[in-house]
């Protein structure tokens, strides 16, 4: 979004950014220059206004060493460009709030962050990941497990399955989970079980969180709960172990759910824009595509029109009564 109309979103917008979304506590975003003194004759990109290109890794369960990592990303990146790239590492509502404070050009996001980060900095998704976890390519499924010696059985209709679940006691990941929580509620919301998310204990005998989801899934295999909602590569490490995945079974997936992707901030001109999305994209090419990988297991990045990627996680928000 151009300055101007970021500077009357004002301290209020802030503020949004900070409580709409999961805080996770994490110290203040590391940054480090990838390469700057690489390119010092003065590129297109340059000539353009770009001078600095500053992206925002999220960190993620399943990464770790990811300052590094995204170093490594970002010192490609800069020798692509022609340009200093600034790799920062922080939580989705830093990088939300970075691109609408002109902080951040770029930023890798899930899905309601990047819903957020179009409705306060005007950045949109133009990439999305893929992963061979991910049964549809860059959609993936949400998923209620339970043990696998359940009487629950899945049956020929959601409604049917779903039925089932009526005075159990369910573990959600949080209330903030896209796959974890917004998608499987609406979907709740859909059969009619529950008005909206603020009525669940009306039809589960309890209802709680486990924080991530290896949490939930624990929940279930030390009995706690006889149900939990995750995605579907939760199902693998390292968010659980073989064995308490072998003590685990789907009961019911919804398809659908939004791959993590990167968003670009409006501020950056379009022939730049583009630059950076092919110096992006050149990190599917088998000489390169270890530094993609080594982030968030991802193998490729594909083109994604931003509305119509997002738009199941935008319509279960509306249906559960969520705010974006």
């Amino acid at each position: 979004m151009s300055v101007t109309k970021k500077s009357l979103l004002g301290a209020g917008a802030a503020f949004a950014v900070l409580t709409g979304l999961v805080v996770s506590t994490v110290g203040a975003m590391q940054a480090t220059i990838a390469n700057p003194t690489a390119n010092q004759q003065t590129p297109r990109l340059l000539a353009q206004g770009l001078k600095t290109l500053t992206i925002v890794f999220p960190s993620r369960a399943d990464s770790t060493d990811l300052q590094n990592k995204a170093n490594a990303v970002g010192a490609f990146l800069s020798k692509e460009l022609g340009i200093p790239v600034v790799a920062q590492v922080g939580d989705d509502t830093a990088a939300v709030e970075a691109l609408r404070a002109n902080r951040a050009d770029v930023a890798f996001l899930s899905s309601r962050p990047a819903l957020k980060a179009k409705q306060l900095a005007n950045a949109s998704l133009y990439l999305a990941e893929v992963r061979p976890t991910y049964s549809g390519r860059y959609t993936y499924s949400s998923t209620f497990v339970v043990p696998k010696n359940s009487p629950l059985k899945t049956q020929n209709s959601a409604k049917a399955t779903l039925e089932q679940l009526r005075g159990k006691k369910i573990a959600f990941t949080s209330p903030t989970s896209g796959s974890g929580f917004i998608i499987p509620v609406a979907e709740l919301v859909k059969q009619k079980f529950v008005p909206n998310r603020d009525r669940l204990d009306g039809f589960f005998g309890q209802v709680s969180y486990g924080g991530n989801y290896s949490k939930a899934l624990q929940a279930v295999v030390r009995g706690q709960a006889d149900v939990a909602v995750v995605s579907e590569y939760a199902l693998n490490p390292p968010y659980i172990t073989a064995q308490e995945k072998n003590q685990l079974r789907v009961l019911h997936k919804i398809t659908g759910v939004p791959a993590h992707g990167i968003a670009i901030d409006d501020d950056v001109p379009t022939p730049t824009r583009e630059k950076i999305i092919n110096a992006l994209l050149k990190l599917n090419k088998s000489e390169n595509n270890k530094l993609l990988s080594n982030l968030y297991n991802s193998t490729e990045l594909v083109r994604i029109n931003h509305d119509r990627h997002l738009a199941t996680i935008r319509d279960a928000l509306q249906i559960a009564g969520i705010e974006p």
